[in-house]
């Protein structure tokens, strides 16, 4: 088959080596917004290069959307409307309403679409999905999420970025439905800056944490920084009547232990999401084939759109200083 790249900056050029190496995929054909990008990474690697989208539309079986996140919607919605099976890197789109459009125009189109939440392809995460719905656990009462970006990004990045919770805590609140298979029903959430004036200035916090009410009552702590120096740290525990699992605790949590004689974890850390999560990647794309050859999606833009709308009631909860229930948020399907 061939695959069609739309953005080739760091992860666009990182999914163009990955698509390059799977089995199934005979020829990446690549484009940007900045042609000149596309058309050096096309001559490194071999791949072949579009001028822009409509001619790189009219030559694949598929396409991957790594563009900006302000680019996000409306390539998606090209592709679509050209019936093109499509895998968009997260979010869809920046807003609520666009993500509703989306949705509604996918629905209506039958065009497969699979979103990049990447964590869903991660071992430790599908093994703590297994572990709850077998019921090794028990009943689960309790889960920690966290993620903790080693460094804040550019400051330009932040007036684009949707906020720390859509950008960023986005992902704990989709692999949370993924892992429990339950539903979010109620947020409480706060935020603080320490850090860069850039945030406060962009209307956005370096640090937030959120408690959330499932559907079922368990109760989940969220937390997220772009500031944790020892590493970067993603990690989750679940918490159960028969028993407890993490995940991300290994040898490379950017934790040191203050107990006497522990020498655990060892290291080294990760400094990046794309090398905590680099196998995890380079399964979501082999996924990705499988849903061009008519797999179903396994991360539907309905997937995309209810972790959007946690996102979406945990900003309200901080700038209202309440708890918010996310039947408030509009776009429930």
């Amino acid at each position: 088959m061939r695959i069609g790249l739309a953005g080739t900056g760091r992860i666009g050029a990182f999914h163009a080596s990955t698509l390059a190496a799977l089995d199934a995929v005979d020829e990446v054909v690549v484009t940007d917004a900045l042609p000149e990008t596309a058309q050096r990474l096309a001559s490194e690697h071999g791949y072949r290069f579009a001028a822009d989208l409509d001619e790189l539309l009219g030559q694949v079986d598929a396409l991957v959307i790594a563009t900006s996140t302000d680019a996000h919607a409306a390539t998606l919605r090209r592709a679509v409307q050209a019936g093109v099976t499509t895998f968009c890197e997260k979010p869809v789109a920046r807003t609520l309403e666009e993500t509703t459009d989306l949705l509604d125009l996918v629905a209506s189109s039958g065009v497969r679409v699979h979103v990049g939440f990447q964590r869903r392809f991660d071992d430790g995460y599908r093994r703590a999905r297994d572990a709850v719905l077998s019921g090794e656990l028990g009943f689960v009462h309790t889960v920690m999420a966290y993620t903790l970006d080693q460094a804040p990004p550019p400051a330009a990045y932040i007036p684009t970025s949707g906020g720390l919770f859509r950008d960023c805590s986005i992902h704990d609140f989709d692999i949370l439905r993924f892992v429990t298979g339950r539903e979010v029903v109620s947020a409480f959430a706060t935020g603080a800056n320490k850090g860069e004036g850039f945030f406060t200035e962009g209307g956005d916090v370096d640090t937030a944490a959120a408690v959330l009410r499932l559907d079922d009552d368990t109760l989940v702590s969220v937390s997220a920084t772009r500031y944790n120096g020892a590493g970067h740290d993603v990690r989750m525990e679940v918490h159960g009547s028969q028993g407890t699992v993490g995940v991300g605790y290994d040898d490379s949590l950017a934790v040191r232990s203050m107990e006497a004689g522990a020498d655990y974890p060892r290291g080294p850390q990760r400094w990046s999401f794309m090398e905590r999560f680099l196998p995890a990647y380079r399964a979501e794309l082999t996924a990705f084939t499988g849903v061009v050859a008519g797999a179903p999606s396994p991360c539907t833009v309905a997937d995309a759109l209810a972790a959007f709308r946690i996102a979406e009631a945990c900003e309200l909860s901080r700038l209202k200083g309440e708890p918010v229930d996310v039947s408030q948020i509009g776009g429930a399907r």
